[in-house]
Parts: C-alpha cells; sequence; structure tokens
C-alpha cells in the first residue's frame, strides 16, 4: 500500500486553496519538496491543474485536516480504507477473463492428467473452475470430453508457473507425510522450475529397440541352416562378408 494520496500534485493544489496547513504540511502528505508546494501555492507550478479533493475522495478526513491546522509540526496521516490496501483475499475461485474461459477444461484436463497429486481444491484455485467440472473431467463424463486436448494451464495464461511448482510441492509433501511412496517423476516435480529446465535430459533407448544390439544372422547360402553369430555392433566383421569366388572353390 502506497502512504502518498492519489493525484498527489491535484491533492496538493486543493489544499492550497482550502486549507491553512503549512507548505511543509502539504509537501510531506503529497510527497513534494516544500518547495514545490509553494510554487503551487504561487501560482509557478501546476499552471491549470485542477484541485483534488482528498476528503470526498476517502483519502483524508476533516478532522485530520483539522489537527493539522492546529499545530505546523503535525503530520497528515492517509486515511485507510480496504480499496488502498487491497481487500482481503476472497476465498473460492480466481476470477477468469471470459476470454480464457473456454481454455479452463483443456487446463483441467493437464492438471487432471500430468498432476494427479493435485486435488480438485488446488485445481479450482490454480485455473478458477469448480469441482463439479473437475469431477466431470476426471471420470470423462462431461460433454464436451471428445474434444478436449490437454493444455499446460501456464501455457494458458491461467495461473503463473510459480503458483503450479507451489501446489505441486504441497501435493507432493502431503502424499509423503500420508506414507505415500513417490514415484521419480513425482519427486523431480519437487524441484523449481529453473532447476528442471537446467537438469541434462536422461538419456533413454525406446523399448522396441532394446535388444537389437546384438542379434544372429542366418546366411541363406548355408544348406545345413548353420547360423552366423557375427556382433552386428562389429561393423568390419558384419561388412567382410566371404567372397563368392572362394566360396565356389
Amino acid at each position: 500500500m502506497s502512504d502518498k494520496p492519489i493525484m498527489a500534485k491535484a491533492t496538493a493544489v486543493w489544499l492550497c486553496d482550502n486549507t491553512t496547513l503549512t507548505f511543509k504540511q502539504i509537501a510531506d502528505f503529497c510527497g513534494f519538496h516544500e518547495l514545490e508546494v509553494q510554487g503551487i501555492a504561487d501560482g509557478d507550478v501546476a499552471v491549470g491543474v485542477k484541485g483534488f479533493d482528498p476528503i470526498a475522495n476517502n483519502q483524508l478526513t476533516q478532522e485530520e485536516i483539522d489537527k493539522g491546522e492546529a499545530s505546523a509540526t503535525y503530520k497528515l496521516k492517509l486515511k485507510f480504507y480496504a480499496a488502498a490496501a487491497g481487500e482481503e483475499k476472497r476465498r473460492g475461485p480466481r476470477y477468469t477473463p471470459l476470454s480464457k474461459r473456454q481454455d479452463r477444461p483443456a487446463s483441467i484436463y493437464w492438471l487432471v492428467k500430468f498432476h494427479p497429486e493435485l486435488t480438485d481444491g488446488q485445481i479450482s484455485k490454480l485455473v478458477g473452475t469448480t469441482k463439479p467440472t473437475i469431477q466431470a473431467i476426471r471420470a470423462r463424463t462431461h460433454w464436451n470430453i471428445n474434444n478436449i486436448e490437454p493444455i499446460d494451464p501456464v501455457a494458458l495464461g491461467l495461473c503463473k508457473q510459480s503458483e503450479l511448482d507451489a501446489a505441486v510441492q504441497k501435493a507432493n509433501a502431503k502424499k509423503a507425510k500420508d506414507g505415500e511412496a513417490m514415484s521419480d517423476d513425482e519427486r523431480r516435480k519437487l524441484v523449481s522450475t529453473e532447476q528442471s529446465l537446467s537438469m541434462p535430459a536422461e538419456p533413454k533407448m525406446p523399448s522396441a529397440m532394446a535388444g537389437l544390439e546384438t542379434f544372429s544372422l542366418s546366411d541363406p547360402r548355408d544348406d545345413e541352416g548353420e547360423e552366423d553369430t557375427r556382433d552386428v555392433s562389429d561393423a568390419d566383421s558384419f561388412f567382410n562378408l566371404p567372397d563368392d569366388a572362394d566360396s565356389e572353390d
């Protein structure tokens, strides 16, 4: 919260015109130098600026002005009100702009698919949706489930990466506390996004290629069906096939 009034220069103009506060009091309250306030009073500064009433605009009380006029050393205090401090955080789902509401099912599907450890309540807070919608997507009973593609809510702008990371860490911490074992993938989710991006990629061989490092070849010219068990990883051995002329001799 700022400790200075909004439209400070216009407020200073109003205070100069409508009160007997000293230049220093007005300067301290509005965040100006005393000489600048004197220039406002003399008409040299803020020419053409219309005064902004701090009382009517809920920034200052008449009682506070009276205290300042009674004592030149008194420092005016900005009136406290909820709009200036930011209202108490509202409970429940966050507001989602109309333009992005159609993207929520895709983000919910992504969270349900890639972060099953998140509760419905956590997902609801992350993307601003309701629990029945989340449950419908989990159970694949959503009316448009066949057309929904999972999309990262961070990429859609529905939440911040830091918020998603915090929710995942909280969910995994609770899971660990309850005695449930975490998989390697879940453990990797506990690190920050920056750490995760800096990790070297883990080399993995597709399962379809497993066991193909060595295999046996059968020579179709061998009537007795003897197999050539040369290691195909040895390129020289593989390509040095018998000469046709030598074999005929």
